[in-house]
């Protein structure tokens, strides 16, 4: 396996307060690492750093072998960086298959290999169609995403990200907000994609039954830093990371607060 992306002492300032403090960590093809941490850990502090919304105040970002520290987010979405967000980023007018087939047009605009028969607009239809196939969401294709449950929105989402087929994902909390029936949907697509040895996946994710489940890899974050890194049975294992880090009673319930 092969280093996809990596960050080399990543550090965000916000003034005098250091919410990431020079966090290195490289992510490799075909893995999945969850990234965990109470809240104010700097999770999605990292999140934002690896993806463009916030700028580096020192380190680097590399995604395949190029450094994109100062990228913007498209850019970085051009060379096959993909984010799903912890608030849902939707186009909320459009239909549900509508806004997967901005997507895909979005990619055959931008140069990303799209499918080789999608030169309509019926062909793109029916790829959108398969994608929300996919995230069982065919049933509400027409309509408007405003309009849908959260869980939903967050599938949608979820289903965008998948639209977009990066060679990174990125899930920042992907089953936050959804109820127990919905979670399975969103956990089954994730799963499918580790199959796909080629992508390289990180989440941010407080339900440790979700982290066992789907990670190969926990790495845990305080205060900014980077505390522990290893396989999930390992780091949960660990009786520093689960008084400190994690809470003994949230291990043991299966999530973290």
């Amino acid at each position: 396996m092969s280093t996809v992306l990596e960050t080399r002492d990543a550090t965000i300032r916000f003034g005098g307060h250091v919410a990431v403090d020079g966090v290195s960590c490289g992510f490799e093809r075909g893995t999945l690492t969850a990234i965990v941490g109470p809240n104010g850990a700097g999770k999605t502090t990292y999140f934002n750093l690896i993806s463009g919304q916030l700028r580096l105040s020192a380190g680097s970002v590399s995604l395949k072998g190029e450094d994109i520290s100062y990228l913007p987010p498209a850019e970085r979405a051009k060379r096959g960086l993909g984010r799903a967000f912890q608030l849902t980023n939707l186009f909320p007018s459009l239909t549900v298959r509508e806004n997967v087939r901005m997507v895909l047009q979005a990619r055959a605009r931008r140069g990303f290999d799209i499918l080789s028969l999608a030169e309509t607009q019926r062909d793109l239809i029916d790829a959108a169609d398969a994608v929300l196939t996919r995230m069982q969401l065919g049933a509400l294709a027409e309509r408007p995403a405003s309009v849908l449950s959260h869980g939903d929105q967050r599938k949608l989402e979820v289903a965008l990200l998948v639209a977009l087929e990066p060679d990174v994902f990125m899930f920042d909390e992907p089953t936050a907000g959804m109820s127990v029936d919905e979670v399975p949907t969103v956990l089954d697509l994730i799963a499918s994609l580790k199959i796909d040895t080629t992508k390289t996946i990180l989440l941010v994710e407080h339900k440790m039954d979700v982290i066992r489940a789907l990670a190969d890899r926990i790495i845990v974050l305080h205060q900014g830093r980077l505390v522990a890194d290893g396989e999930p049975k390992e780091v949960i294992a660990s009786a520093v990371v689960q008084e400190a880090y994690l809470g003994v009673a949230a291990v043991a319930a299966g999530g973290t607060r």
